[in-house]
C-alpha cells in the first residue's frame, strides 16, 4: 500500500488561490518512517528501540562525553531535469559549510540565542566532509550530477506517494543510488515540486531517514536501502540562485538549514515540539515543550507549554534547529540533542565515523609531530587527536618494519632496534608523518 502525504487540490479555478496560501511541508520524515513501517514492519519498534537507547545512555551516570570530533563523510547526489535544478560546486560547498558551522557551534548567528538558553547550548564537534573515494576506491569530488527524465519526484502530483519520492533514491527510475550507507551520508537534492499551468509548489523541503536498531530488527529481514537524506533543491546552500521561495503573499528564504535539520533526524533527534501539543516531548530533558511547530515566524515571547528547566519555564525554543522557525531564526542544537548524535554515532552509525577507509576517515586530517627528528633510540609522536590502534613504521622500500599500539594523541615509539635510513609513519593506510632513524 502506497504511503500519501496530506495535501489537497482545489480545482474549478482554486488553484491559483491554494498557491498563494499554501506553504511547503518543512519535513516529512515523521510521514517516512511511517512508509517505511508499510515497506518493513517492524521500523518504527527499531527506530524507537534506538533512540530509547541512546537517550538512556546520555542518562546514565556511566556515561562517558567523549572530546573527539567525528569526521562524516558526505556525498552529494544531485538529480536534475534542468540546469537550474543542477547546483553548481560553489552551492554544495556553501551547504556543507552551513553543517560545519552549524554542527560545529561557529555558527555567526549564535550570538541571537537568548540568555535563558545560554546554558543549554551544546557543540556537535561534528565535523562534515566531501568524501574523496567512492565505494570502489577511485578519486571523488564527493558531488555526483544525474540528469534525469523525470520532472519532479513528486509524480507532478498534488498527493505524491513515498514510492514516488524514493525514485530518486534509484538509477533504474531516473535517480541515483545510494553509496554505500554505512560509510557515507548520502544526501539526495532533486526537485520534488508540483507544477500547474505555470505555477510551481514545492510541496515539501526535505525528509531523513533516522537511525534503526539492527539488534531489534526483525529476524530475515533486509532494511531499506535509501539510508540517508533528501532536499529541495532551492533549500540548498545560503548562496542558491533559486532562494527565496514566493508563495503568494510568503516569500521563504533559505540559508542551509534545512540540511541541518534533516541531518538531524539522520543522527536521530525527534521535533522539538514532539510533533503533538504540550503533552508531547522530544525526549530530551533540556528543550522546553511546545505546543505545536513554528512555522515561518520567529516569535521569541512564546511560551505555549509548562516546564520545569533548571527550576525555570522557558520560553518556546524557536531558535532550535529542529523547529521549524524561519532559518535566519534557528541557531542551536541544546547540550543533550548533541550527546544524543554523538552516542547514535558511537552505536547506530558507528561505521560512519569509525574505521572507514572505503572513504573519508577522519585520518586524512589528521596532523602529526614527532621529535627527537633525527632520532636514535626512541621519539615522541603527538597527533592532533586521539587515535587508538596500530601504527606501521615503512621504510622507502614500502616494507611494513615495526608495528606500535598507540592510544592517545601522545605516545613514545621506541625504534632502537631499526637501522639507519628515512621511515613513514601510517596510521589505517596513511601516512601521518616521516623520520630520519640515525
Amino acid at each position: 500500500m502506497k504511503t500519501k502525504l496530506l495535501f489537497s487540490l482545489f480545482f474549478s479555478g482554486g488553484l491559483t488561490l491554494f498557491a498563494q496560501q499554501f506553504l511547503p511541508h518543512r519535513c516529512l520524515t515523521n510521514e517516512y518512517s511511517q512508509h517505511l513501517e508499510e515497506v518493513q514492519p517492524g521500523t518504527l519498534n527499531s527506530i524507537s528501540s534506538a533512540f530509547e537507547l541512546n537517550r538512556d545512555l546520555i542518562r546514565s551516570a556511566t556515561y562517558s562525553k567523549s572530546g573527539n570530533e567525528y569526521i562524516i563523510p558526505v556525498v552529494f547526489h544531485v538529480v536534475y531535469n534542468n540546469q537550474v535544478q543542477n547546483l553548481a560546486d560553489s552551492v554544495i560547498l556553501s551547504q556543507l559549510q552551513v553543517l560545519n558551522e552549524d554542527y560545529g557551534g561557529t555558527n555567526a548567528d549564535s550570538v541571537n540565542l537568548r540568555n535563558q538558553f545560554f546554558p543549554y547550548r551544546g557543540r556537535a564537534r561534528v565535523k562534515f566532509v566531501l568524501a574523496t573515494y567512492d565505494p570502489d576506491g577511485n578519486p571523488t569530488t564527493g558531488i555526483t550530477r544525474t540528469q534525469t527524465s523525470v520532472e519532479s519526484f513528486s509524480n507532478n502530483s498534488m498527493d505524491p506517494s513515498f514510492d514516488d519520492l524514493e525514485r530518486v533514491k534509484s538509477s533504474v527510475d531516473g535517480g541515483k543510488d545510494a553509496w554505500n550507507t554505512n560509510k557515507y551520508l548520502n544526501i539526495w537534492v532533486c526537485n520534488m515540486a508540483f507544477t500547474y499551468n505555470g505555477i510551481t509548489i514545492p510541496l515539501l523541503l526535505g525528509y531523513a531517514k533516522p537511525p534503526i536498531n539492527m539488534s531489534n530488527w526483525p529476524v530475515g529481514s533486509v532494511p531499506p536501502i535509501g539510508d540517508g537524506v533528501v532536499l529541495q533543491y532551492q533549500t540548498v546552500g545560503r548562496n542558491n540562485p533559486s532562494s527565496p521561495v514566493v508563495f503568494g503573499t510568503v516569500s521563504i528564504e533559505f540559508y542551509g538549514r534545512t540540511a541541518t535539520h534533516e541531518v538531524g533526524h539522520y543522527l536521530g533527534l525527534r521535533h522539538i515540539w514532539g510533533d503533538g501539543d504540550c503533552n508531547m516531548d522530544d525526549g530530551i530533558t533540556d528543550t522546553p515543550n511546545a505546543s505545536a511547530s513554528s512555522e515561518t515566524d520567529c516569535d521569541k515571547t512564546k511560551n505555549t507549554c509548562t516546564d520545569n528547566i533548571g527550576g525555570l519555564d522557558l520560553d518556546d525554543l524557536v531558535e532550535n534547529f529542529m523547529d521549524y522557525a524561519a532559518e535566519d531564526c534557528q541557531n542551536m542544537f541544546t547540550a543533550q540533542q548533541v550527546e544524543l548524535m554523538r552516542s547514535v554515532l558511537e552505536n547506530q552509525r558507528f561505521d560512519l565515523t569509525h574505521d572507514n577507509v572505503n572513504s573519508v576517515t577522519k585520518m586524512e586530517y589528521l596532523t602529526a609531530q614527532l621529535y627527537p627528528n633525527p632520532v636514535t633510540d626512541a621519539f615522541r609522536l603527538e597527533t592532533s587527536s586521539a587515535i587508538n590502534g596500530v601504527v606501521e613504521l615503512v621504510d622507502v622500500a614500502g616494507r611494513v618494519v615495526k608495528q606500535s599500539l598507540v592510544s592517545g594523541a601522545h605516545s613514545v615509539i621506541q625504534v632502537s632496534d631499526l637501522n639507519g635510513g628515512v621511515y613513514t609513519v601510517n596510521f589505517e593506510g596513511r601516512q601521518i608523518t616521516k623520520f630520519v632513524k640515525m
